[in-house]
């Protein structure tokens, strides 16, 4: 992988997944783009060579307090953000379309027992759209970012004061993006509907694809640093 290789950061959205492009060493040539289905972005021009993705990646067979040792370990970073990492369940309650059914089998496949929440269970639909592509050969390119983690990093390894919704902390996310070279004219225009996805979607996009750069980089921070994998090999890591 070179500088002039293009990455990508992908985010879930409601009509599908905001993706935004751009070369390594040319974050002014970024491009923001919207596609319905996640196979799409493996297919998309100039083949990233990274894909970051703010999405699990990596299910355990049975989930612990806390959820995964990722999830544990980068939540402990973001101070007052830390509830923007959720406890990722087992993959069995992931299967499930029925939110009672994931409950019971959330209860069986986690130690100690408990259910999942509503806000969770409605994120399952994108987890397993992209575990039913995922290999661990597809995980040296697809890998799983967390946009907190990289304005964490970015902030000089500090958490962010301010919540995303505010309109303060939607300022304060776009300087440190501004801060990591990409120019204020990519954040002064409506790219798409609110019905298809929010400015906080784009923001977080743009965040992971400068995860995806800074892999290429060398800067990038994986947690934890030798991850384990679950039961189809997949690494259950978190990169920022």
């Amino acid at each position: 992988m070179t500088a002039d290789d293009w990455v990508a950061g992908v985010d879930g959205c409601r009509a599908g997944w905001v993706v935004v492009l751009r070369p390594v060493a040319r974050p002014g040539d970024a491009q923001v783009r919207l596609v319905q289905q996640f196979s799409e972005v493996l297919e998309l021009p100039g083949a990233p060579t990274i894909i970051a993705i703010d999405i699990p990646i990596g299910l355990p067979d049975t989930s612990g307090t806390g959820g995964r040792h990722c999830d544990i370990e980068v939540r402990k970073l973001l101070g007052a953000r830390k509830s923007s990492v959720f406890s990722v369940p087992a993959r069995a309650a992931v299967a499930e379309t029925d939110y009672r059914k994931a409950c019971e089998i959330a209860e069986r496949h986690s130690d100690p027992s408990r259910k999942i929440s509503k806000q969770t269970f409605n994120l399952f639909p994108k987890i397993r759209e992209v575990d039913a592509l995922m290999t661990p050969n597809l995980q040296n390119r697809v890998r799983e970012c967390h946009p907190e983690v990289v304005f964490w990093r970015l902030n000089g390894k500090r958490p962010l004061a301010l919540a995303k919704k505010p309109t303060g902390g939607s300022a304060l996310r776009k300087s440190l993006l501004l801060a990591a070279g990409y120019p204020s004219s990519l954040f002064e225009r409506q790219y798409f509907p609110r019905s298809s996805a929010l400015d906080d979607d784009i923001i977080d996009a743009f965040a992971c694809a400068t995860a995806a750069a800074d892999m290429v980089a060398g800067r990038a921070i994986r947690f934890p640093k030798c991850p384990p994998c679950d039961g189809r090999g997949l690494r259950m890591e978190i990169w920022g």
